[in-house]
């Protein structure tokens, strides 16, 4: 398949005059169609204030391979959404998120275009290394903490407990620190890292210590409040950012709310949780440990995520300085039955962040259709599950591999390439260009399966890297792929981090990371370029990423394949130098620039 000669448009600079317009405004649209496109008349169909309107556009330039089509798209609510009707040789299109289609489409895929703050640039340009710290690294003063209660103590090179509901699992204690990752940032530095992400750092009585006890330290196991100004000013000191983890939707059981509220009569945090007239309370998905936070409670609210005495507020202050933070369960906060306010807590969470911090970012986890809570006004983007990692997953899995997507009763299987790209589509669609380009590209974390397991190969494996960093979004490393550890569902792939054993490294991957972060902050058009698919068949995508200060083609294969012809007018281009990848320049001959066959999985990018 190849859609050169579709009708494209895409949120990218190359056809949006202004990213983020200012409410009230008119922002220029452009539409690309193919010469022989007998496509006569253009608008620009929007809403103004829920009721259709329609924007004729004019051809800005022609040549022998293009029409350019510019139209004046009004700014009149928060979030404008848009489409493109084309008309001509006696039929009528709509081009819309998704594709050309003949019939009349419901708004759910159309362009999406928000007035909204944009996400600072840093979060945008950003490589993000996820760090589960009881697993990343131990420093030299984690040999004098004793090992808590409620810990299984185990040796750095003991094998994960993961498999069943294993009650060692979440107390497996291998005592890494903040200050081990202090030691290692010079790794980080080595494959391109931006931004260090670490998950929860408060006292919980667990290894993930999602189940805070207080949000007022940092857990002394970890190295307490002074190893965590140790990192971020390290972190700091390189020109980089670092994320907090918060669990806006739950505390842990024993936290300093929920013990006075469950045990002292008349306590003000009551009104904290949601408690039954048994005695009972809401928790997370069933899990004692885990009482649900009840945000539809003022006081709750000014104590958590609203103002400057709130938890998201003071971490964001010296001598921490965080720069933002990553929101666990962000789906889930402060929904529960009939009630719903949850994007109120976003807006909060992002009012709050960014009276302290101008420039600071706040992601929500969500694990499948985040649509309705990135507007713009609230979380930045998500952690791209269903939008990138699942897709990703279903192109590139090798089908013996015992890899679990977390949630899903049966293993994510594996299809061809077009199914792959009509997914991507469909995701960004719905979640419109901007919140794509700042959502996090994740091949796997903490809660799913290792990508090398997912893939069984190292070379397919490097394939699913170049994807990551290449498509727009952000990519997020989790500590480990770049090494190709494994797992097969997110407890196993919480494996520690092999420092004593670089045997077990691979280094081919460790290059392919470093060289494709680099390639990243090269070329802008990897970080804020459009998108056009050139040709997708089962086991090949080539794609262009767009941008007006120069542009690239991608090709990723997941087996061995034959040479590729692409039209050069259509394309948009004569020439191409490698970039990235096996193979040699492109140069155009009668009109056809051919990409190589490969032997096996391959990952190759160009520049135009």
């Amino acid at each position: 398949m190849t859609s050169l000669r579709e009708p494209h448009h895409d949120g990218s600079p190359t056809y949006v005059s202004d990213e983020a317009p200012a409410p009230g405004s008119t922002v220029t649209v452009r539409l690309r169609t193919d010469a022989a496109d007998p496509v006569e008349q253009v608008w620009v169909r929007t809403t103004y204030d829920a009721e259709p309107t329609y924007h004729p556009c004019t051809v800005a330039s022609r040549d022998e391979h293009a029409t350019w089509w510019e139209g004046s798209l009004p700014v009149h609510n928060p979030v404008t959404n848009y489409r493109f009707l084309l008309d001509g040789a006696g039929e009528q299109r709509w081009l819309s998120a998704v594709g050309v289609v003949e019939h009349d489409p419901p708004d759910a895929f159309d362009f999406r275009l928000s007035s909204h703050k944009a996400p600072p640039d840093w979060a945008r340009d950003a490589v993000v290394y996820q760090v589960f710290p009881d697993r990343f690294a131990r420093s030299t003063a984690a040999d004098e903490r004793e090992t808590p209660a409620w810990a299984v103590p185990a040796e750095w090179d003991d094998a994960v407990v993961f498999e069943g509901f294993d009650p060692r699992t979440p107390a497996q204690f291998y005592g890494g620190d903040l200050d081990g990752i202090t030691e290692h940032l010079d790794h980080l530095a080595d494959i391109g890292v931006s931004v260090v992400y670490t998950t929860p750092v408060f006292p919980g009585e667990s290894n993930h210590r999602y189940n805070a006890s207080t949000f007022d330290e940092v857990d002394p196991l970890l190295g307490g409040d002074a190893a965590y100004v140790r990192l971020a000013t390290a972190v700091h000191e390189r020109g980089w950012r670092i994320l907090g983890d918060l669990t806006t939707n739950h505390t842990g059981d024993t936290h300093e709310w929920f013990v006075a509220a469950r045990d002292v009569e008349g306590a003000p945090a009551r009104s904290f949780y949601y408690f039954l007239p048994n005695g009972a309370y809401e928790c997370w998905m069933g899990h004692g440990t885990l009482p649900k936070l009840n945000h539809a409670d003022p006081a709750l609210r000014a104590a958590m995520v609203d103002g400057p005495d709130s938890v998201v507020a003071r971490w964001l202050r010296p001598p921490y300085d965080l720069d933002g933070w990553r929101v666990d369960v962000a789906n889930m906060t402060g929904r529960l039955g009939s009630i719903d306010v949850n994007h109120e807590i976003a807006r909060l969470v992002r009012r709050t962040a960014e009276a302290e911090r101008p420039d600071a970012f706040v992601i929500g986890e969500h694990n499948h259709d985040a649509s309705a809570d990135v507007d713009g006004d609230g979380w930045h983007g998500t952690m791209n599950y269903s939008g990138f990692s699942w897709p990703v997953w279903s192109w590139l899995r090798d089908p013996e591999s015992p890899a679990r997507a977390f949630g899903r009763p049966v293993p994510v299987p594996r299809r061809p390439g077009d199914a792959m790209v009509r997914s991507i589509r469909e995701w960004q669609g719905r979640y419109g260009w901007r919140a794509t380009t700042c959502s996090w590209n994740i091949l796997g974390s903490h809660d799913s399966a290792r990508i090398r397991t997912v893939t069984g190969s190292g070379a397919v494996h490097r394939v699913a890297a170049g994807l990551q960093f290449t498509m727009p979004g952000v990519p997020m490393l989790f500590a480990g792929d770049e090494i190709g550890l494994e797992g097969v569902n997110g407890e196993d792939s919480r494996r520690p981090f092999p420092w004593g054993d670089p045997d077990k490294w691979d280094d081919d991957a460790l290059a392919t990371y470093a060289g494709l972060a680099r390639l990243r902050g090269e070329h802008e058009a990897l970080r804020r370029g459009g998108l056009r698919w050139a040709h997708v068949d089962d086991d090949t995508l080539v794609y262009l990423r767009e941008h007006p200060a120069g542009s690239v083609l991608v090709a990723a294969r997941r087996t061995a394949g034959r040479a590729i012809a692409l039209e050069a007018g259509p394309l948009g281009f004569a020439d191409g130098s490698l970039l990235l990848g096996t193979g040699a320049d492109l140069v155009e001959a009668d009109g056809v620039v051919t990409l190589p066959a490969s032997d096996g999985p391959s990952f190759s990018v160009w520049r135009l």
